[in-house]
């Protein structure tokens, strides 16, 4: 079990939007915000946060945001979630929290002012004892509140507060960030992915039906839709959970396949060693490696004869990778 992951001596409370606060998450001491990724910066405040409720004696939580703010004022643009609402709970019970609190965001917590937003709803509805924040933490109507008007609001209404620096890999001098997750996912960057996370990315996601074609070239695929996503088309050494808890090795390939249909973007995974039906089971897959962009081959047996080759690199890099997992 690595630092910090306690799972296993603690309850973990999901409080879904919209639903009153429960009893054990009574009076916590919560970081705040949307949590997109949970990157390395983000884990100094579930660590900060833990620490302040320790002290406390109260639940450690995250509170964070359902839809995403940027869906909520833009509904239109395209967005590129790194972390679903359901990975981010599977990273914060890992990372040894007592639960999450979500609420939904929506014209009436939009329009609610700086002092009300600490009043009514930190300390009033939900009940907070404290709160840790980034160091861009903006919050209120119009992003009125600073970090600063935070701790201001927080005193007077007798919270605690801590305002947590902004964290950088030790060669690099921008602070992590997800927007750099995002870039370096679209450029294929998994490797630079999971080290400004922590930890392998990965997606969740039922498996559907597709055209059978990857096991007509003898390689059944596991195929997943993801949303708005902007990884980079190409092929990816990968490992799997299924629905049973059991962890698999495979190759992936995220793209339109355009040696067939140029279709919609699709996750297709590759299960090393594995015949069963997983038809309409969810499955996490979480990215180890990218080993090539996508290509459009002459013929199916070309495909089918690179394919051997990335399947052979995928087992070759899942060997001798050692990037931690959340899955586990």
């Amino acid at each position: 079990m690595a630092p910090g992951d306690d799972t296993a001596a603690r309850s973990f409370t999901i409080c879904r939007p919209d639903a009153p606060v429960p009893p054990a998450l009574a009076g916590a001491v919560a970081a705040i915000g949307n949590f997109d990724g949970v990157h390395l910066g983000h884990r100094v405040l579930v660590e900060s946060v833990r620490a302040a409720a320790r002290d406390a004696g109260r639940p450690a939580v995250v509170l964070t945001f359902e839809p995403h703010p940027r869906a909520y004022f833009t509904p239109d643009a395209p967005m590129f979630r790194l972390t679903s609402l359901p990975a981010k709970e599977i990273v914060f019970q890992r990372l040894g929290l007592d639960g999450v609190i979500v609420r939904r965001f929506d014209g009436a917590l939009a329009a609610t002012g700086a002092r009300a937003f600490v009043v009514d709803f930190l300390k009033g509805s939900l009940g907070l004892s404290g709160v840790v924040v980034g160091h861009d933490f903006h919050f209120g109507r119009g992003r009125e509140g600073t970090p600063a008007i935070l701790a201001d609001l927080c005193r007077e209404a007798g919270l605690s507060c801590r305002i947590v620096a902004p964290v950088a890999l030790p060669s690099e001098a921008e602070p992590v960030s997800s927007s750099a997750i995002r870039a370096a996912l679209a450029a294929g960057d998994v490797a630079r992915a999971n080290a400004l996370l922590g930890y392998r990315w990965f997606v969740l996601g039922p498996v559907r039906h597709g055209d059978k074609r990857g096991r007509q070239l003898g390689f059944p695929t596991a195929n997943v839709m993801l949303t708005d996503c902007s990884l980079a088309h190409g092929i990816y050494a990968v490992r799997v959970r299924l629905a049973s808890g059991e962890f698999r090795d495979g190759v992936a390939s995220y793209g339109r396949r355009p040696t067939f249909d140029d279709g919609a973007p699709l996750l297709e995974t590759y299960l090393f060693d594995y015949a069963g039906d997983l038809y309409g089971q969810e499955i996490a897959v979480e990215f180890a490696g990218y080993i090539r962009g996508e290509e459009r081959f002459a013929s199916a047996d070309a495909l089918v004869e690179r394919m051997h080759i990335d399947a052979d690199a995928a087992r070759s890099l899942l060997a001798r990778d050692e990037t931690r997992s959340m899955l586990d």
